[in-house]
């Protein structure tokens, strides 16, 4: 017991430079008190002693801002950083090294008995605000952003964003490159990443009108173009540009398709 409570405060050391020492981290982190109080309410909650369990649990609640259900299944190292605002459901599993901050949500999206809330495999981090809804997998080594709705499983190592939650995928040296070009023409026409007004509240929205400004402003101009050069007799023929593919935006299609016309 006393070695798993090490290395709970050797975590905290690990994984937020804020904690000065140890007398600091005893006393003053309710997410190492949620766990340790944790621990013995899933022992009680086990061995048969369930009601005890709850009322222990709800005052772990009431001290800490944390509620973690005596029935969730919670590995090694894990940290809860901050704390206040978490909810972990009855049938949820938490692997070893796995970190949550504020605001996180492992719950469920159905009142059917049997397994309901999600499995965090090793070394997750789910960032503060994030829902983490249903009885699927985050793979190990996982991030979840802050905010983010995720109701379907996520593969090892990806990221998930958004609302519904997207998986990011993994770049290779090619991608960099386009997205190195990509951000050039942004700063040309004056895209900001954290842009925000009143008729145009999302900036991802915001950056691909802009975008597709600029793209039709060039396209009448290289039609200009190629007019005038036909018009002095030259017979330059310009290469075609490159196919839009149906599959390529399925998964736009899917998720937004209903609210874009």
């Amino acid at each position: 017991m006393f070695d798993r409570m090490r290395e709970d405060i050797q975590g905290v050391f690990h994984r937020d430079p804020a904690a000065r020492n140890t007398f600091e981290v005893l006393t003053c982190y309710p997410g190492l008190h949620a766990v340790w109080l944790h621990r013995l309410t899933h022992l009680l909650w086990v061995a048969g002693w369930k009601w005890l369990a709850r009322m222990l649990s709800s005052f772990a609640r009431w001290v800490t801002g944390i509620e973690i259900h005596p029935g969730a299944k919670i590995g090694r190292r894990f940290f809860i950083d901050h704390g206040m605002g978490i909810v972990i459901g009855e049938t949820a599993e938490i692997g070893d090294d796995v970190t949550l901050y504020q605001g996180v949500t492992l719950g469920g999206t159905s009142w059917n008995k049997g397994k309901r809330h999600p499995t965090l495999e090793d070394g997750v981090v789910v960032g503060a605000g994030a829902k983490v809804l249903g009885p699927f997998t985050v793979g190990a080594g996982a991030k979840i952003g802050s905010n983010a709705v995720v109701t379907k499983a996520v593969p090892a190592g990806a990221t998930a964003v958004g609302i519904p939650a997207r998986i990011i995928a993994k770049r290779d040296a090619r991608d960099d490159e386009q997205e190195a070009k990509r951000q050039a023409l942004a700063d040309k026409i004056g895209f900001d990443a954290y842009g925000m007004s009143e008729d145009m509240p999302d900036p991802i929205a915001r950056a691909i009108g802009q975008l597709l400004d600029h793209l039709q402003a060039v396209d009448g101009r290289l039609e200009g173009m190629c007019g005038a050069l036909k018009a002095l007799g030259s017979d330059y023929c310009g290469k075609d540009l490159p196919s839009l593919r149906d599959e390529d935006f399925a998964e736009v299609k899917d998720e937004a398709g209903k609210s874009a016309p």
